[in-house]
């Protein structure tokens, strides 16, 4: 007797697409791939631990005058802390695997022309992503720090706990990936025929609003010269992104 489970796979068979628990268990596995690759970034950023907290995380501090005091004010601070940056530096170095497992796990829609530029996609978004966290790190974090360290009274000591320290620099960071990988996201929703390059040139005026107050929100510091150096790059990942767009509408078409 054949089941409804052999039906559908020998239909899914026959006609090539997958079922739905087929795509759950695509999917179950795309996510274990991704998680294996977390781990084994997690394993080389334990090793290198300490040159990572001492010669990038905890540099910036020290770069600004005067240079910020950090404390560690719980009993278990610095080894939570330590787990932490060891997971995200997991997350970071592992960047290209993750966007890879994704794009195969969409590859079953894509069209069969459009599979092979996978690999180019994974290669410009993860250096999408290390751009913003780079850009971040020598860009703007210095520029909030150098704020936060002269700002108020001098009276005041700014003894920053150590914990509010970290989160500030790798929430900024990250953001900057994620804000950073807007060219990809224009490729993807062009793709899919949601967004149109002429749809970007009509309201390009409208998107410079959004990019000034994304900047705003974004910015570490409320200084305008700090949020004036994450809107530059943003309006020109935007421009970047219309000709994405009308580089996939055109494929498309032919």
């Amino acid at each position: 007797m054949i089941t409804d489970t052999e039906d559908n796979k020998e239909e899914s068979s026959e006609t090539g697409e997958m079922s739905f628990l087929e795509h759950l268990e695509e999917f179950r596995w795309r996510i274990i791939k991704s998680a294996i690759g977390v781990i084994l970034g997690a394993i080389v950023a334990g090793i290198f631990i300490n040159w990572i907290m001492d010669n990038l995380l905890l540099l910036p501090a020290t770069k600004t005058t005067p240079p910020l005091k950090l404390q560690n004010i719980k009993p278990f601070g610095q080894f939570t802390l330590y787990m932490e940056v060891i997971i995200v530096g997991g997350i970071i170095l592992s960047i290209p695997n993750i966007i890879y497992q994704f794009w195969k796990f969409i590859e079953p829609a894509l069209k069969p022309g459009e599979s092979r530029y996978i690999k180019s996609i994974v290669v410009f978004s993860s250096f999408c992503f290390l751009a913003g966290i780079t850009f971040a790190y020598f860009v703007l974090l210095p520029t909030a720090l150098e704020f936060f360290a002269n700002f108020g009274s001098t009276v005041i000591s700014n003894n920053i706990a150590i914990d509010e320290y970290f989160s500030f620099i790798i929430s900024t960071m990250l953001a900057a990936g994620v804000v950073f990988e807007l060219p990809m996201v224009s490729f993807f929703l062009s793709k899919v025929g949601i967004l149109k390059p002429q749809f970007m040139r009509k309201y390009r005026k409208h998107a410079l609003i959004i990019i000034l107050l994304l900047a705003g929100i974004l910015t570490p510091s409320p200084d305008i010269t700090s949020q004036l150096l994450l809107a530059v790059p943003l309006f020109i990942l935007y421009e970047i992104s219309i000709i994405i767009c009308k580089l996939s509408q055109k494929k498309i078409t032919d």
